[in-house]
């Protein structure tokens, strides 16, 4: 099975919005307020309807729509999509309209209609501005489509935000993995879409108060912090799934600066940088101060962006993958030549040939860099001085470093690590991902979290991994993924995907890897919320 096109459920979702009623919706009333989580718009703009046997028929017209039916079931709801614009907070609380969607399921069965259980959903790293999940009618709405055909068709109300700084959002910049904000934006989409609920046009669907709180990549990690912050303010989560989450933030952070670049790393830095700028104030007086010359002149403002992120690559606006420096900076610590020779020997381009990472991490660096060597080294001296527990392996109860970091982006790593603060899951949780991860490294994250939780009770959190050995209650879900890379693997060797050598055509797997787990562990998911 090759990897899902996902965005053909969109194009099936045009196909069928004539016929099956529009966009039609009850006259909206503007709100004055901007509490957040209040609607700044009742009811919600319906942007389509589907009925199950038009997106069925549609879906089973082509073979990636064949596939992805195979992988979700067919669908047994119809689907409303409705977007909610709400009121929410920045990083720094600066008031804001924000945006996202409701999917409703609809029909006659059982499971599409009366009192349904809502999934609070995050989407992973998004680098166009112009993003909205909630329309299905937009081909590159990929994600937006996969949680329709997933959850919503299948008798889940879905709520997801499009997050501060995207779409018609006020704020002039995302929060990037900001724990505070993205849970607050979390509850507060939550709080607007129960309250639009009633007023839509599928009135027969209600919320029956079971939340199950999820999301993918970025979206993993805001799913913990959403889950996290529920729990703190005595809120019931039923079950949550974060997926392939960075959720050890300064764990990740430190891997990084030592050398294991991942994959997508020069488009991570500035959304993070300028989110924890915005937030903390603190992170550079200048951009020079993080950022080589080459790079540094308007990077503050770069992303998100409504021009494509090739486009910003074939500019020279960002370099496609070196983060650092191929020219290793040499350290001097006064009084301490182990210590300098010991770091400068650590941020030297990777070179292990037992590590199969080694080739992309080596591609992390290059002559022309993103971060600058005065800043690496800055980072890299406190993480040596005050090492994080998890790094190099992670450990039972493994804490975050001794100390609050010095360094201003490892202390935003620090503050928004999800093993800061004393707390745990208090519900069934799944932490679902793929060992083979370059993008979001999944010992360095969820092999943290799991070891952080691993005194508490037994079941309570399931450690899903799609490339282990199929076995236990997901072994069908790992046999799939499994296939699905495998045949991917064939393709890309036949004439068909090109014809590519074996060693080229596990690059392209390799490239793939992340955004192909995503469809596996949403199933793995659903799964595991139809149990409570």
């Amino acid at each position: 099975m090759r990897r899902f096109s996902l965005g053909l459920i969109a194009a099936a979702s045009a196909l069928a919005l004539a016929a099956c009623g529009g966009s039609n919706s009850p006259t909206s009333v503007q709100s004055t307020a901007t509490t957040p989580g209040t609607l700044a718009l009742n009811p919600p703009l319906r942007i389509a309807s589907l009925n199950a046997a038009a997106l069925q028929t549609n879906l089973s017209a082509s073979t990636a729509g064949a596939q992805l039916l195979q992988l979700t079931g067919a669908p047994v709801c119809g689907v409303d999509f409705y977007y909610l614009k709400f009121w929410t907070t920045g990083a720094a609380n600066e008031s804001t309209e924000s945006s996202g969607a409701m999917m409703v399921p609809t029909g006659s069965a059982a499971a599409c209609t009366g009192p349904r259980p809502i999934v609070l959903y995050a989407h992973g790293t998004q680098t166009n501005k112009a993003a909205n999940i909630a329309d299905i009618t937009d081909p590159s709405n990929s994600e937006g489509a996969l949680i329709a055909a997933m959850f919503a068709a299948q008798g889940y109300i879905v709520v997801a935000p499009n997050y501060a700084g995207y779409d018609s959002s006020t704020l002039g910049y995302h929060p990037y993995l900001n724990a505070a904000q993205s849970s607050g934006e979390m509850i507060d989409i939550l709080a607007a879409a129960r309250a639009a609920l009633p007023n839509t046009l599928a009135t027969a669907t209600g919320d029956n108060g079971k939340l199950f709180v999820t999301g993918y990549s970025e979206g993993g990690y805001v799913a913990m912090a959403t889950q996290r912050a529920l729990i703190a303010a005595g809120k019931t989560v039923t079950a949550a799934a974060p997926m392939s989450g960075p959720y050890a933030l300064e764990a990740f952070g430190d891997a990084l600066f030592f050398g294991k670049v991942d994959l997508g790393a020069t488009v991570f830095a500035p959304l993070l940088t300028t989110g924890y700028q915005h937030a903390y104030g603190n992170i550079y007086a200048a951009t020079t101060d993080v950022y080589s010359s080459t790079y540094a002149s308007g990077i503050d403002t770069l992303l998100p962006s409504t021009t494509p992120i090739g486009t910003i690559f074939s500019s020279g606006l960002l370099p496609q993958t070196a983060l650092f420096d191929s020219t290793t900076p040499i350290v001097t610590i006064p009084g301490n030549a182990t210590l300098s020779a010991e770091l400068t020997a650590a941020l030297a381009v990777p070179s292990d040939p037992n590590d199969p990472l080694t080739p992309l991490f080596a591609a992390g660096f290059g002559p022309s860099y993103l971060i600058n060597n005065t800043y690496r080294v800055s980072y890299a001296l406190d993480a040596a001085q005050d090492p994080d527990g998890a790094v190099p392996t992670p450990a039972a109860g493994v804490p975050l470093a001794a100390a609050v970091p010095t360094q201003t982006l490892r202390k935003a790593f620090y503050l928004n690590d999800m093993r800061n603060g004393p707390w745990a899951p208090n519900s069934p949780t799944l932490l679902c991902g793929g060992d083979q991860d370059p993008t979001v490294f999944f010992s360095v994250n969820t092999g943290t979290m799991a070891a952080y939780w691993s005194a508490l009770p037994a079941g309570l959190v399931t450690v899903l991994d799609v490339n282990a050995t199929p076995a236990g209650p997901f072994a069908a879900v790992q046999t799939a993924f499994q296939g699905s890379q495998a045949a991917e693997l064939a393709f890309y060797e036949s004439a068909a995907g090109g014809g590519y050598s074996p060693a080229a055509a596990a690059q392209l797997l390799v490239e793939g890897y992340h955004s192909a787990v995503a469809p596996f562990c949403s199933l793995a998911a659903r799964s595991f919320f139809s149990q409570f």
